[in-house]
């Protein structure tokens, strides 16, 4: 599989030049993040690649309050680091069996796992980010956890955080109407 490294300053690369294509080319390419790699670096990739901003109805409002925050030392107490990593569910069996897969970008301190939904995103701009393991759960006469190395491409990547950062707003898509 082809593979991007993801730079704190915004931009990526393709063994080792910098990509100047089009960057919509390079969401099925898996993404191994760069040294000091934060949540800053995520939305200074958007800056970047501008494209990236209509991948999700949700990104656009997380750029405004991206803007909005200080320019530095936006850390979360008590968090060591934002990880994103999926969730694959099994339930259903026997009976009507579903398979659902999903992302989670929590933060970690130490061993344990916190939601960020808690934290206003100018207390996680500049915690940094790693890609953590694949959770596949398998719900029936007992639950069954197990962990598995796995790879984000470029638009799960991009996806997964947006969708995480959408929790922290009541953005107008996802208002109820009285």
């Amino acid at each position: 599989m082809n593979t991007i490294i993801l730079k704190s300053d915004g931009s990526f690369v393709q063994n080792d030049a910098p990509v100047s294509a089009d960057p919509l080319m390079f969401l099925g390419h898996k993404v191994e993040l760069g040294r000091d790699y934060t949540l800053r670096s995520f939305f200074k990739m958007v800056d970047h690649y501008p494209v990236f901003a209509k991948l999700s109805a949700f990104l656009p409002e997380c750029l405004q309050q991206y803007r909005a925050c200080p320019e530095s030392e936006c850390l979360a107490p008590g968090v060591g680091h934002l990880e994103l990593y999926k969730t694959v569910e099994m339930t259903g069996f026997p009976g009507e069996p579903r398979l659902d897969i999903y992302h989670t970008l929590c933060g970690v301190a130490g061993q344990d796992t916190c939601e960020i939904k808690a934290f206003p995103l100018e207390n996680l701009l500049d915690m940094p980010v790693r890609i953590g393991k694949l959770k596949h759960i398998v719900f029936g006469d007992q639950v069954d956890a197990l962990e598995f190395d796995t790879i984000f491409n470029l638009f799960e990547f991009i996806e997964g955080i947006v969708w995480q950062l959408s929790f922290h707003r009541s953005p107008k898509e996802c208002t109820l109407r009285r």
